[in-house]
């Protein structure tokens, strides 16, 4: 802890802690804008950057939410295309992994270049995978058209825009909600200010799902509304996301951020945490304190430099502070335990989202067609309980959740624990596992085979799936800001939404292999037996035994999250506000 003799001493004074009222570069600098300055209209000027810049991550993450509308027209690959259900499931992966692994990386440049730069890259990647994705759909229906098997020439390049837009998609995305989680991190309700492009997100479904069933759509021969047209709908998505990009690059970017990493300096200064810190404190032997002890390699911040150094300092400073929360994220075993169990929550819930047009398929044999319900009608009903269900999670963490005094990493440390309300509060953990039992009883209720043969009783499954799903992924990012700060929120979200990838993709091909399996004892929809077009599957058998596996991993993970909260050396037992 820091002493009285250290603090009035300047030689012992914390290495990072600057002169100047600047610590991140120049007042020119288009992604650290600072209002507190005592001027009125400098300060209603970044106050109206602010407004624009979460104005513009709403949107900009509504149009990230593109990618889950997959289920909208994924079974038209099957239909149209002729893909087998696993090459369908492999671009839905592809498009999953693509989207999350690169998430940490992502992240990482977010928090040291800001929002603007990943902006840009997302108009590239969206509009140019899309554009892609457009034409290989176009030369597909052409080549079938023609009595040429379209899968050899089409397939591939179709799943390379998929891996590119679950990229730009990414891009996008983290750039929205890290602009809202670094804006807004102080105040009562910094949580519902954070969701509110993950609602975006997850609104998205529902909206772009209405845009692609009733304006988008193919027209039957008698005049009536067909599925929705891929080929314009991808056009579409190519053009508008581009140009959410572009308006991102411009207009995204974190106000007073120089403010922010003094106050995370000086509060792990007040923890104790710079005590004897390599990186943070000056040494007795002169050294300054690099991560690897070598002060010449690592271009150290000499606090006697002149003043024009100062944005040198800043910089290595901004760095050294990310750098050092990064290493006691990654360090720290409870947030392994909460990885773990947030991949084996949302696994389930990505393979239902990229799944559901051919769940619905399974329904009724081809004999008995049904037109009760569709995959636009469940998707929609999915992205408005998501929506509402974001919404809710983050209002009730907000009102009822106990917060920490500041927006940056607990410590656990008595002295840096709130005065905490004295009236009935709610953990964000319990409001965490509430909903993954939500969405457990959406695979439960499938699993069961209650909704076969019964296409008006779906609403149950989605709705809940939908409900679970979207608390879940409200949670997790406030989470991840309550217990390790907002300043290093790329990375450690980044790092954390890298399992949804593996859950997905293990998950799309347990479902595939099952579902190909009960394809073929299903009844032929050409009456070929040897007809290699005959990829359908119907009946129970083709998901019940998935969705049962499924339900069970999500109860894994609720104990996950669980353990890391009540477990040995758990977030409750350090003293953790959450």
């Amino acid at each position: 802890m820091t002493t009285p003799s250290s603090a009035s001493d300047p030689s012992l004074a914390p290495l990072l802690r600057s002169n100047s009222s600047s610590t991140l570069g120049s007042p020119s600098s288009q992604t650290s804008i600072s209002d507190g300055s005592s001027n009125p209209k400098l300060r209603q000027k970044t106050r109206a950057l602010r407004a624009v810049a979460f104005v513009v991550s709403i949107v900009a993450a509504l149009g990230a939410g593109s990618i889950t509308v997959f289920s909208l027209y994924g079974h038209l690959f099957q239909s149209r295309l002729h893909y087998t259900q696993f090459q369908i499931n492999g671009i839905a992966s592809a498009m999953s992994m693509s989207m999350y692994i690169p998430v940490p990386v992502i992240g990482y440049l977010c928090d040291r270049v800001g929002p603007s730069p990943l902006s840009f890259l997302s108009a590239v990647l969206l509009g140019g995978g899309y554009g892609l994705a457009a034409g290989m759909y176009h030369k597909g229906l052409e080549e079938v058209s023609d009595g040429v098997r379209g899968v050899k020439t089409t397939f591939p390049p179709m799943l390379f825009a998929f891996m590119v837009i679950g990229v730009g998609t990414s891009a996008l995305y983290l750039s929205a909600i890290t602009t809202c989680a670094k804006n807004f991190g102080k105040g009562k309700y910094r949580g519902l200010m954070l969701v509110a492009p993950i609602a975006s997100f997850g609104l998205s479904g529902m909206v772009l799902s209405q845009i692609g069933s009733r304006i988008l759509y193919e027209t039957q021969p008698d005049g009536g509304r067909g599925d929705v047209n891929v080929f314009h709908f991808f056009l579409f998505l190519c053009i508008v996301l581009a140009a959410l990009g572009l308006i991102g690059t411009f207009t995204l970017r974190i106000v007073d951020e120089k403010d922010l990493i003094d106050e995370a300096v000086e509060e792990l200064e007040r923890s104790g945490l710079l005590e004897g810190s390599e990186v943070f404190r000056r040494r007795a032997d002169q050294n300054y304190g690099a991560i690897d002890g070598n002060v010449e390699e690592a271009g150290l911040i000499d606090p006697a430099r002149d003043d024009d150094d100062d944005d040198d300092n800043d910089r290595l400073k901004k760095a050294w502070l990310l750098n050092a929360e990064t290493r006691r994220f990654l360090s720290d075993h409870t947030m392994w335990s909460f990885a773990v169990g947030f991949w084996l929550i949302i696994g389930p819930g990505e393979a239902f989202i990229n799944n559901l047009g051919t769940v619905i398929g399974t329904l009724y044999s081809p004999t008995m067609r049904s037109n009760e319900t569709s995959a636009a009608t469940h998707v929609s009903i999915m992205a408005t309980v998501s929506t509402v269900a974001r919404l809710l999670a983050a209002s009730l963490s907000d009102l009822l959740s106990p917060s920490p005094h500041s927006q940056h990493v607990q410590t656990g440390f008595p002295s840096s624990l709130p005065l905490l309300r004295q009236k009935l509060s709610v953990s964000r953990i319990a409001l965490f596992i509430a909903a993954a039992i939500i969405l457990s009883i959406g695979t439960l209720v499938l699993a069961s085979g209650v909704v076969q043969d019964h296409a008006e009783r779906f609403w149950i499954v989605s709705g809940s799936i939908g409900a679970g799903y979207g608390a879940v992924f409200s949670l997790t990012p406030i989470i991840v800001t309550m217990i390790w700060g907002v300043e290093n929120f790329g990375t450690n979200f980044g790092i954390i939404t890298l399992t949804p990838a593996l859950g997905s993709t293990m998950w799309g091909l347990i479902y595939s292999a099952v579902y190909q399996a009960g394809a073929r004892d299903s009844p032929s929809l050409v009456g070929g037996a040897d007809d290699d077009d005959d990829v359908f599957c119907f009946g129970q058998k083709c998901y019940s035994s998935t969705f049962w596996a499924m339900t069970v991993c999500v109860w894994v993970g609720a104990v996950m999250v669980l353990w890391a909260w009540k477990g040995k050396n758990g977030w409750s037992k350090r003293g953790i506000v959450i």
